[in-house]
């Protein structure tokens, strides 16, 4: 087992950035954060980043690197993560990578999957459709036709829907199908996976308890802050859980008690999606973990892991 690059996976809320953060302390690793969200800067409270005493006593990489204007996508991320293991390595250091999106986590251990190419006439289409009949009624019909890209993408996320379709319809296949061919049998660097797992209705009480701490930490106000900016948020920004509830909540599409039940909501719906894709991975070490268990027995538990070799 290789203990100079371990990444870390779990669901939403499921403990893996404090475990990154002390199994990095422990061996002077420096960490790179696997997540289409944290890259946004000033999007602090509803993506859950690392305080920042953390990231003083230890080196986060692709935390607050685009405005939240820009889009980013996979191949950015990608890129942006090569560049930071050849700097880490440089100076000789353990990598540790820590992160819920499985898109990106993919990409950082297997490459990218690039699929057809565009086609603009309908995407163009597509975009339209999105803005008259709404994005629901486009998840609706990418779940016909694709369920199980269907149920790996947020209803909220215009950019994959979009591009699904796409594929469906100049492939004359589901992407979900295409992504399967696309070889996966050797990394692109010799990771350690480590995933955490805990009982899924323990999961969902983590995720509902985090949003009300968000709530209660300002997120209301984070928001009206990026809103009051003079450059609008991207539509990958704006589409982020916790983000376009509470900018509906703001438009006065619902009542605040209606969009914190539906971030919860959203989010267990992503924590879903997430255990589907992760079980596609391969050579995976679960560490189940136990209702209350603390956070330095997990560290004990994942370091005597990597000595055993498994």
């Amino acid at each position: 087992m290789n203990t100079r690059t371990v990444l870390i996976l779990g669901v939403t809320a499921s403990g893996k950035g404090q475990l990154a953060f002390s199994l990095a302390e422990s061996l002077g690793a420096e960490i790179i954060s696997i997540d289409s969200m944290k890259v946004y800067k000033r999007m602090d409270i509803g993506t859950a980043k690392p305080p920042k005493e953390a990231r003083k006593r230890v080196r986060h990489h692709l935390i607050d690197v685009v405005e939240p204007s820009e889009s980013f996508s996979v191949a950015t991320f990608l890129d942006l993560a090569q560049k930071a293991i050849k700097q880490i390595g440089n100076r000789n250091r353990p990598i540790i990578a820590v992160g819920g999106t499985a898109l990106y986590i993919k990409a950082l251990l297997y490459g990218l999957f690039e699929g057809p190419g565009t086609d603009e006439q309908i995407r163009s289409g597509l975009r339209a459709r999105a803005q008259i009949e709404g994005l629901t009624q486009l998840h609706r019909e990418l779940a016909q036709v694709d369920p199980a890209a269907a149920a790996r993408i947020n209803p909220n996320d215009s950019k994959r829907i979009i591009r699904a379709l796409e594929v469906f319809r100049t492939a004359g296949k589901p992407i979900s199908s295409l992504q399967k061919q696309f070889a996966m049998e050797k990394p692109l660097h010799n990771w350690t996976i480590i995933g955490l797992r805990r009982q899924k209705i323990k999961e969902n009480k983590r995720i509902n308890a985090r949003v009300k701490k968000m709530l209660a930490d300002g997120l209301i106000d984070e928001v009206k802050s990026l809103l009051a900016e003079e450059k609008p948020l991207s539509p990958q920004a704006r589409c982020a859980i916790g983000y376009a509830e509470i900018v509906n909540y703001l438009n006065g599409q619902m009542n605040l008690e209606e969009a914190t039940e539906l971030i919860q909501k959203n989010t267990r719906r992503l924590a879903k999606s997430q255990r589907t894709w992760f079980r596609t991975f391969k050579n995976v070490y679960w560490l189940d973990i136990e209702p209350g268990e603390p956070t330095e027995e997990i560290l004990d538990r994942t370091r005597t892991l990597i000595a055993d070799g498994g």
